[in-house]
């Protein structure tokens, strides 16, 4: 069976060799850049990684570049790491389509943990359809058609849209949807998920009306 290939990106090679560590004891293929540039190149050249661990800052190219280069072109999932816990940097990640958002410094085993959840959620799990008011949701390819037609949402896009029709007809929280999509105790701000609901409306077209504002509370999917 081939190995799940992640590529790890920091300018620090300790990090690299640290992070590459425990990944290829839980059977992780990895591959490495030193910088964003390096990052980019490897990324476009490979065609197979599933998944990317990336550093901020980083020279000739930061993270947050590489994540713009990268998510013109793929949804493939982002870990970014970071030195800085700003609650700002934390926002402008989830908007740029990063997945998760892990503190500097860390634990190992729960980076490989985290790694692990994301490509659980990424579409490697067993086959789902779900079918309603004019959208097919399916889990194991990692596709929404709305009317017949494709839509492109990044994983975290995917997983809302996914809680939303799971539990559709009932009022969620912000709290209770940032728990479940998120995954963790991810301990940043509403607007994360007021952000990612504006952006997966606009891809919906009419059927982003499904998605209802329940106000001073969250949401809920109502067809």
């Amino acid at each position: 069976m081939e190995r799940t290939k992640i590529l790890v990106v920091d300018d620090e090679s300790r990090m690299r060799k640290l992070v590459r560590d425990f990944l290829v004891k839980s059977n992780y293929e990895v591959i490495e850049a030193e910088n964003g540039e390096e990052a980019v190149d490897i990324f476009f050249e490979q065609k197979d990684i599933e998944l990317i661990i990336l550093d901020v800052m980083m020279p000739k190219m930061d993270g947050w570049q590489v994540c713009k280069e990268i998510r013109q072109y793929s949804t493939v999932p982002i870990i970014m790491l970071t030195a800085k816990s700003d609650e700002r940097d934390e926002l402008l990640g989830f908007e740029l389509g990063v997945d998760e958002y892990i503190s500097k410094p860390f634990s190992p085993k729960i980076l490989v943990a985290r790694v692990e959840a994301v490509l659980r959620r990424a579409g490697t799990v067993a086959a789902e359809t779900t079918e309603v008011g004019g959208i097919v949701l399916d889990k194991s390819a990692h596709q929404v058609f709305v009317d017949g037609q494709p839509i492109e949402l990044s994983v975290k896009e995917f997983e809302l849209l996914a809680y939303f029709i799971d539990n559709k007809g009932l009022a969620l929280s912000r709290e209770r949807i940032l728990n479940n999509v998120w995954n963790y105790d991810y301990f940043g701000d509403a607007r994360t998920i007021d952000t990612h609901v504006k952006k997966l409306r606009s891809k919906m077209g009419e059927k982003g009306d499904y998605i209802k504002t329940i106000w001073g509370m969250g949401y809920k999917f109502e067809v």
